[in-house]
């Protein structure tokens, strides 16, 4: 059995700060009295101890508590991803067979009609009767459910135990180090892993997290360069936009800011050389909702000599490549460790999570001679023309290289004589054209990587975690 991390940390470091959201602080002891109380109310309400629920609701603390008590609860947590449609989390809602919906009054509007549904207001309204509260739980107890992307087929209901939780955060204070000054930017939404990893870290390591609604890039950058935050996690295009106003502002992060944690894909090496001069420290990272946040990272120190790595596996956890003997064969990326998913709910309840022992994350990848993962694109992305492979996430860091781009995705698209054939779709910082582009591209690329046209967008389509849905490129056309 392992201890409440809630209680647990309340009893630790009572008065020590938990949770800052627009000015407002709450200790550790409040996060637990207001967590504890709500546990009570869902409990009167009809939540049952060890139910399935499924939240919805903005990166607030009402939603934290909320959160917190289910976990009080030792509720199955099913977080629902509030910028899906409404036919996307129907199918989520009823695949996972959640008694109800606990709802942010403001997200009702995103619901389907027909389920059972707790508003926040209702439940912070109810007078509550007081339960008793476990002190224990078991490490295969599942905490918390994810929806994959869906960027192939249907999406898969992730199971995440307190063992997986638990594993990845011991993995990654190994790496990072721990202080009790560290205070945690989450700027990243809450249902999705990177979000709800930074809450339990929180817990378990007991530093404070400032929270933002969402991501606010001068809000980030005053915070970082006064010394307000020490740690953050993001995707690129994110780091972008901090880099721009670090340079348009002529600021630098503060000696205090330790690492900004990189998820999504490899950091450009131009955001990296940026990233130099204004004293930010980058460590990239890899790892997925069956990971439970991170399985490989690659320290700052590494990340020029290194460029395009994801690093070294963390302490607990190994990663191979299917069928590679030596170093530089690409094949799919394997993974094994305490923090792996023990499997899925719904109609992939019966589908094993991993195959004698190891998880097969359909990612392309390769070691090399070091032992430095390199993750080369999703297979599913892959692009087949005239018999090579070409993998988009390598044609998007060419492009994003470029001063004038400020993001950019590539898919393939039919073609009668190569059978596919890559196409570009960028959103500009700085006035260019179509053909600066392309030259760009051939001084960079093999020719048949080059993209046979180059779309302008305002910006492009990302899921709740902001990484890019290249399967939904086509339909800006």
């Amino acid at each position: 059995m392992y201890p409440n991390w809630i209680l647990q940390r309340a009893y630790l470091t009572p008065k020590r700060s938990a949770l800052t959201f627009e000015g407002k602080t709450w200790n550790f002891e409040q996060m637990k009295d207001i967590s504890v109380q709500r546990a009570y109310q869902l409990s009167s309400l009809g939540i049952e101890e060890n139910s399935r629920i499924a939240i919805i609701g903005r990166s607030r603390p009402n939603l934290i508590f909320i959160i917190y008590a289910c976990m009080h609860l030792k509720c199955e947590m099913v977080l629902l991803n509030r910028k899906l449609a409404i036919d996307e989390l129907a199918y989520q809602i009823k695949d996972s067979e959640v008694t109800y919906v606990i709802a942010d009054d403001e997200d009702l509007p995103l619901l389907p009609n027909d389920i059972n549904v707790l508003k926040f207001s209702e439940v912070e309204n109810c007078k509550g009767t007081p339960i008793q509260i476990d002190m224990e739980w078991s490490i295969d107890q599942t905490t918390s459910i994810m929806y994959t992307s869906g960027t192939t087929g249907f999406p898969k209901g992730v199971r995440q135990t307190v063992g997986n939780h638990q594993a990845s955060a011991l993995a990654s204070i190994l790496n990072i180090g721990l202080s009790e000054e560290d205070v945690w930017l989450c700027a990243v939404p809450l249902f999705h892993i990177s979000g709800l990893s930074i809450l339990i870290r929180s817990l378990l390591y007991g530093n404070a997290v400032k929270l933002y609604e969402k991501f606010d890039a001068n809000g980030a950058v005053d915070d970082i360069a006064t010394g307000r935050v020490t740690h953050m996690s993001l995707v690129a295009v994110m780091l972008e936009r901090i880099l721009n106003r670090l340079e348009e502002n002529v600021l630098k992060a503060s000696p205090k800011f330790k690492i900004i944690l990189a998820g999504g894909g490899p950091v450009p090496k131009d955001y990296l050389l940026r990233a130099q001069k204004v004293h930010l420290p980058i460590a990239q990272t890899y790892g997925m909702t069956e990971t439970s946040s991170q399985t490989a990272t690659l320290s700052n120190q590494d990340a020029i000599r290194k460029l395009g790595s994801a690093g070294k596996s963390l302490f607990f956890n190994q990663i191979k490549i299917a069928d590679a003997d030596k170093p530089f064969v690409e094949g799919e990326i394997l993974i094994r460790g305490p923090h792996v998913t023990p499997g899925y709910i719904g109609q992939f309840s019966e589908k094993s999570a991993t195959i004698d022992g190891w998880l097969h994350t359909g990612d392309i990848g390769y070691l090399d001679e070091e032992g430095y993962l390199y993750v080369v694109d999703r297979r599913s992305d892959l692009i087949i023309s005239g018999g090579e492979n070409i993998y988009p996430a390598e044609i998007e860091n060419v492009l994003m290289a470029h001063n004038a781009i400020r993001e950019a995705g590539v898919c393939g698209m039919a073609d009668e004589t190569w059978g596919e054939v890559p196409i570009a779709f960028v959103a500009l910082k700085n006035e260019t054209t179509k053909e600066s582009i392309l030259q760009y591209c051939q001084e960079h690329l093999a020719k048949y990587k080059v993209p046979k046209n180059i779309y302008f967008v305002e910006s492009l389509p990302r899921n709740g975690s902001n990484k890019l849905m290249r399967r939904k490129l086509k339909e800006l056309l």
